[in-house]
């Protein structure tokens, strides 16, 4: 079985910093490796368009690239994509829209195993022996080793909707969750406010959710379109990011570098796109 970098970097107490793309293409992973700078790659399946191939092959890039793999899924696909993404060597699952206790319990239960085996706080789950990446195809599934591996994948939830803040403590309280993420788009839409992300409603959740899971002994993740927004998370303790999007990258660049080649072409000064939003530092979503 393959050390799980994340679960290792967690349990000795060490910061973690994460990069997300949304293209399948292995390629991108592996240069994220050069950089030398990520400790692993979250796959924000969410949004993007896979299929299982695209799965086993960021599996075998994260491997080749020396980096752990999260993978972000969401509601209705809990533990069909948590199943198959550990099986083709995704070793963190992060699980978007828990509005309650019992959507934290079913997030749990998509990642560890059935068995009398299952001890501490990592609780015990649904997942039974199956024949995938990770084990070798036919070499240790079903061993302990396997049991102790899906013990080891770590658990993140998104904390996103109003009922979850609303009941936030017994939410966070579930065994299993190593990681918990505020999520300030869902949550400003999920209270009538979208996008208004300085709103104090939607400021005083985030801190709720920071300090909450700090608080419990958890390890509260901020994503963020820029480093240059972490100061004020880094101040309230703060020890995981993760930073930037393929897409993002790209439109930007392609706003910015197309705004200055057009004016060089039309000898005008370069101004941005029409229509482009402002920029806004934290991106959780």
């Amino acid at each position: 079985m393959r050390r799980n970098l994340l679960r290792e970097r967690l349990n000795a107490g060490q910061p973690t910093v994460g990069t997300h793309i949304l293209s399948c293409w292995p390629t991108l992973v592996e240069l994220i490796g050069h950089s030398g700078q990520y400790d692993y790659v979250e796959f924000t399946a969410e949004y993007a368009p896979f299929d299982m191939h695209d799965l086993d092959n960021l599996g075998r890039a994260f491997e080749v690239a020396g980096l752990g793999g999260m993978i972000k899924i969401e509601q209705t696909q809990y533990t069909h994509q948590a199943m198959r993404a550990i099986g083709s060597g995704f070793q963190s699952v992060l699980f978007a829209d828990i509005r309650t206790v019992e959507d934290a319990k079913a997030a749990v239960n998509a990642v560890r195993a059935e068995t009398t085996m299952a001890k501490g706080v990592r609780g015990r789950g649904l997942l039974g022996v199956g024949m995938r990446r990770d084990v070798g195809v036919v070499r240790e599934g079903g061993q302990p080793v396997y049991v102790d591996a899906l013990n080891d994948v770590v658990i993140a939830i998104m904390v996103e909707k109003k009922s979850c803040v609303d009941d936030l403590d017994a939410v966070l309280s579930v065994p299993g969750i190593d990681m918990v993420q505020f999520g300030a788009s869902d949550f400003s839409m999920s209270i009538g406010k979208p996008a208004q992300y300085n709103d104090p409603e939607v400021l005083a959740a985030e801190k709720k959710t920071i300090e909450m899971a700090l608080k419990k002994g958890l390890h509260p993740r901020v994503e963020l379109r820029d480093p240059s927004g972490a100061e004020k998370y880094l101040k309230m303790g703060v020890k995981h990011f993760c930073i930037g999007w393929d897409v993002r990258i790209l439109a930007d660049w392609w706003d910015t570098k197309g705004a200055e080649m057009r004016g060089l072409v039309e000898g005008k000064t370069a101004a941005p796109a029409p229509g482009k939003p402002a920029v806004k530092a934290v991106g959780n979503y």
